[in-house]
């Protein structure tokens, strides 16, 4: 491939796979290495079907679209990874013109064109949401002030049954202070000041930290492959992100009753890789995961829970998950959820730290 084409390659969001005469795989991009969750090495060379079950036959499309030298487009079928559920696509079998006999076969989850669909939409409506919540967290800040001051003034000179009032009025500014304090905090966040950092280094400052506070009452067991190369982050960061992971999983367990244990989970997973805004290539094998055993994520809100003000719990914020998905995208990193009753896995995928980069 050219240089061009392989950016454009890199580049698209949908998994594609090159098929030689024999229908064996040739090449796959980054987004179908993703789809697969294996990398072009332990693929190229085997029978798609060996590695792609899809409910439609395909051997008589392969066929017609070589004969006919035309594309053939298969709407709603079921695609089925290794290890993965059934995914329902649309597929598009189509004749590479410079080398006769070699398909493009592309697939295109329903999922991911939804996402695209909506994806401009929800980013400009994310950042205008932000900003009007910046500027109202500003100006609501004054007056706030003014009525806790009040309050507290008006409680000098009341009795104790109508103390109660007062103190409810002092004490619900105070709560709305602090939300608005994380909403003025998610919109100025630093851009990272990135050197080489050890991830168990702040994996067991978070651990210490959350055992000493807000899970004092559970049980955090560590996993960890000490062979993991350092990162390139900034560690307050990062260690905010570790921080939040944990606090999240703590306190859906405690508001249902259910479950007690958190597991951190490291380990090399070399075949991942994030698409740049430029099209090119990182790989992100250094994988962290904090898993729970509480009772899963809303199935309502389960794809839009990095969304700012998406949370499960009656007095969430929803900025918790917001800012850790905004903190690893500027880390060019991957954030991912895997949500069921009795386990949920929150994976972040980082790259590694850049030989000679100062520590």
């Amino acid at each position: 491939m050219s240089n061009e084409r392989d950016i454009i390659w890199s580049a698209l969001p949908l998994p594609a796979f090159i098929l030689d005469r024999d229908n064996r795989i040739a090449e796959i991009n980054p987004a179908a290495e993703e789809f697969m969750n294996k990398s072009i090495r332990s693929l190229k060379g085997a029978q798609v079907w060996e590695r792609l079950t899809v409910a439609a036959f395909l051997d008589e499309a392969y066929g017609r679209v070589r004969e006919h030298h035309s594309e053939l487009v298969i709407n709603d079928v079921d695609v089925t990874a290794p290890g993965r559920s059934p995914v329902q696509c649309n597929i598009q079998i189509a004749p590479l013109r410079e080398d006769e006999g070699t398909l493009l076969l592309l697939i295109s989850p329903r999922e991911i064109a939804d996402r695209l669909g909506r994806a401009q939409t929800s980013k400009s409506a994310v950042k205008s949401a932000i900003g009007m919540a910046e500027m109202l967290a500003h100006e609501i800040k004054n007056p706030l002030a003014g009525i806790t001051g009040a309050a507290q003034l008006l409680s000098m000179n009341l009795s104790d049954g109508d103390l109660e009032l007062t103190d409810l009025i002092v004490e619900e500014s105070r709560r709305i202070v602090k939300l608005l304090e994380q909403v003025e905090q998610f919109g100025n966040l630093r851009p990272p000041q990135c050197k080489q950092v050890n991830i168990h280094d702040l994996l067991d400052r978070a651990r210490k930290s959350a055992m000493v506070g807000f899970a004092t009452d559970l049980r955090i067991i560590e996993e960890y492959d000490p062979s993991l190369p350092p990162t390139w982050a900034d560690g307050d960061q990062l260690l905010q992100v570790f921080l939040n992971l944990l606090k999240n999983a703590s306190e859906a367990m405690r508001g249902a009753g259910v479950g007690d244990t958190i597991r951190i989970r490291t380990f090399y997973d070399q075949s991942l890789r994030r698409r740049r805004d430029d099209g090119s290539g990182l790989r992100v094998p250094l994988q962290i995961e904090v898993i729970d055993d509480g009772p899963g994520l809303p199935p309502e809100i389960a794809g839009d829970i990095f969304d700012p003000f998406v949370s499960g719990r009656e007095n969430g914020t929803g900025l918790g998950l917001a800012l850790v998905s905004k903190i690893i995208s500027d880390h060019d990193g991957l954030l991912a959820v895997d949500s069921a009753p009795g386990r949920t896995v929150f994976r972040i995928s980082l790259p590694v730290a850049p030989k000679g980069a100062p520590k």
